[in-house]
């Protein structure tokens, strides 16, 4: 059981570390980040072969991004392939212990890792598997807006 629900996560949490954000506007990544950014979300990409996404710096990991900033992200927000996913997990995990954020490991549409989301969840944090941030925002809070 999880301990925030979908909406509450995406009306709270305002800080999320994209990793494997992609420089290339055509990418779901991209489009995604792009739709949070322009949505109020603070993001922050993790892309090892960029400077910067969306003008904001990126970073090689999560362990990379500075300790400053690492106690800022709420929400970590995952394109990568699943068989990716339990390393990244895993820096989320001690950026917990060492933070206590972040609060939500988000595994993009696809993305399904039962053995990272399981030590995750023990680890404290909410998991959120094989759903797309910007269509559960656009879902439960801009439907909303617009009726």
């Amino acid at each position: 059981m999880s301990k925030y629900n979908t909406k509450e996560i995406l009306t709270k949490h305002k800080t999320v570390a994209v990793v494997g954000l992609s420089k290339d506007p055509s990418k779901d990544s991209y489009r995604v980040a792009e739709y949070l950014k322009n949505h109020d979300f603070h993001i922050i990409p993790v892309n090892p072969f960029a400077e910067e996404i969306l003008g904001e710096k990126s970073y090689k990991s999560l362990s990379n991004i500075p300790v400053n900033i690492q106690k800022t992200v709420e929400i970590v927000d995952i394109f990568r392939p699943s068989a990716d996913v339990l390393p990244i997990v895993e820096q989320a995990i001690q950026l917990k212990k060492m933070h206590g954020v972040p609060h939500v490991v988000w595994m993009q549409l696809g993305i399904i890792n039962e053995q990272a989301a399981e030590k995750a969840r023990k680890a404290g944090l909410t998991v959120i598997m094989d759903k797309c941030m910007m269509q559960e925002h656009l879902r439960l809070i801009e439907k909303r807006r617009l009726t």
